[in-house]
């Protein structure tokens, strides 16, 4: 690979736009509605207002709210009505954060630090198995150990194994309103009597849920309580950025009372430098983040949220009623927000060809696993097109189901040998040799089929021999399965 350095004189600026807009061209089409994750977009008049405020702001820096007390209002105002729309008190507090990874983690460090000043010296938190990886990634990065807990039938978390799963080492309890996988709420309550009971921080983690919830219950549709009206909830995280439609990046991270947001705070004192303290985990913090973040609040309204609100439920309706159309497809639970996954009920069907059926047809999907599935995070925009999206749903699967032989082709069968190989360290070593290929000095686009073309000995095996592979799980589920109902019938 070429050495690549700065260039020796500055360009102008109109060549230098004309690059960013060329790069670009390979993106997914966000615009056109056809992507059902990472961006959502409330329309050109809002996007525009985001700009200029964010723009506008572009140099601050929130490090020091002494020295920029506008963006000390700006965050203290957007936690204080965060914090109303979650039925909070006057008590509750909280910051402002770059995401929900970020929030996750702070939750967790909290939650840790908590402990820590109850004696607490090898710090353990449960987790029900469809939480967001970010608590992984928190308790690699924190030094706690995760618990994952087991779903039951309706992909909730099993309360009965939760609360078998805490020790005395228990720190935090977290849940999910809802949990992306799926769309589901976990059952909140009964989760925090148990973690009432023990004096142990219970987080909510409303990500993706926590600008769209308390709008979808306004409009009268069936929401289970999940916020703070729920005595033994002490802190939940919000995205603006996803359904609060602010600017990436942005969420708000809000605690019941100080007595768990102190907890959360670094300080250090000894520093040459002067006396150090964060609120959060980054140093500087864009102002402009923040600035758009207030400007989409009040951009919104509480009337544009509701609207919004309504069309993405609207497209949620439209989709449930293809799905449950199409016999070889199945939807996975009762969704009870914005979010719809679904697989197939036909050994004929691969869902993950089907994915790539979709994906010719120009769409951008979002593949699962455990069980295999096509996950769909539904927007307003989607209400204009959820009619072309079943159409073209609807001419995949046929697709699919007239020609088999796609199960082993193209994605269908990276996916689907990734997702059933029993070895996990086999899927880690690939996804390992993937990050190195992207983040090597080379920065190599992302190509998912590298993952699997010779990298090593092990990979090649998965190549050659996957397809056999897959056929062997395959009929080794069937039997499974046979087995299970076998039993059933004879325990009834």
């Amino acid at each position: 690979m070429a050495l690549l350095e700065i260039p020796r004189t500055g360009r102008d600026a109109d060549s230098i736009v004309a690059d960013l807009e060329a790069f670009r061209q390979g993106d997914v089409g966000w615009k056109e509605g056809k992507v059902f994750s990472l961006v959502y977009n409330a329309g050109d008049a809002h996007t525009e207002l985001l700009k200029r405020a964010h723009n506008a702001f572009f140099s601050e820096n929130g490090l020091n709210p002494m020295a920029f007390k506008s963006l000390q209002r700006m965050e203290a105002e957007l936690v204080r009505m965060t914090a109303t729309m979650l039925h909070g008190g006057p008590g509750v507090v909280g910051t402002l954060t770059s995401g929900g990874t970020e929030s996750i983690l702070l939750a967790v460090k909290a939650a840790r630090e908590r402990g820590k000043k109850k004696g607490i010296r090898n710090p353990e938190m449960v987790v029900p198995r469809s939480v967001h990886v970010a608590f992984d990634k928190a308790a690699h990065y924190l030094g706690v150990k995760i618990r994952h807990v087991a779903l039951a039938g309706d992909y909730r978390v099993d309360t009965r194994a939760l609360a078998r799963a805490i020790t005395r080492s228990t720190v935090l309890i977290a849940a999910s309103a809802p949990q992306y996988p799926h769309g589901v709420i976990d059952p909140i309550e009964p989760i925090a009597a148990l973690a009432r009971s023990h004096d142990i921080a219970f987080h909510v983690d409303s990500c993706i849920g926590g600008f769209v919830l308390p709008w979808i219950e306004g409009l009268g549709y069936p929401v289970p309580p999940w916020d703070f009206r729920v005595d033994g909830v002490t802190s939940i995280s919000a995205d603006l950025h996803k359904y609060g439609y602010a600017a990436k990046g942005a969420s708000v991270l809000v605690y019941r009372d100080m007595s768990y947001l102190k907890h959360q705070f670094f300080v250090a004192t000894d520093w040459p430098g002067g006396i150090y303290a964060s609120p959060t985990m980054p140093g500087t913090r864009p102002g402009g983040a923040i600035a758009a973040a207030w400007a989409a609040v009040h951009g919104m309204g509480q009337d544009g949220y509701l609207r919004h609100a309504r069309r993405a439920m609207e497209a949620r309706a439209e989709l449930l009623a293809g799905l449950r159309a199409i016999p070889e497809l199945r939807v996975l639970g009762e969704p009870q927000s914005t979010i719809v996954a679904y697989a197939s009920r036909s050994r004929d069907v691969d869902i993950y060809a089907v994915a790539d059926a979709l994906e010719d047809r120009g769409w951008s999907v979002d593949r699962q696993q455990r069980p295999d599935s096509i996950h769909c995070t539904l927007m307003s925009a989607h209400r204009d097109i959820m009619g072309s999206y079943l159409a073209d749903l609807r001419e995949a699967v046929a697709h699919v189901r007239s020609h088999p032989e796609l199960k082993s082709r193209g994605n269908a069968a990276m996916y689907g040998m990734m997702a059933k190989v029993p070895f996990r360290g086999m899927v880690r070593s690939a996804t390992m040799k993937f990050m190195e290929s992207m983040y090597g000095p080379g920065g190599a686009s992302p190509d998912l089929s590298a993952v699997s073309e010779g990298q090593g000995p092990l990979m090649r095996a998965v190549n050659r021999y996957g397809p056999r592979a897959l056929h062997a799980l395959d009929q080794l589920k069937s039997r499974l399965d046979e087995a299970r109902k076998r039993l059933l019938r004879r325990e009834g």
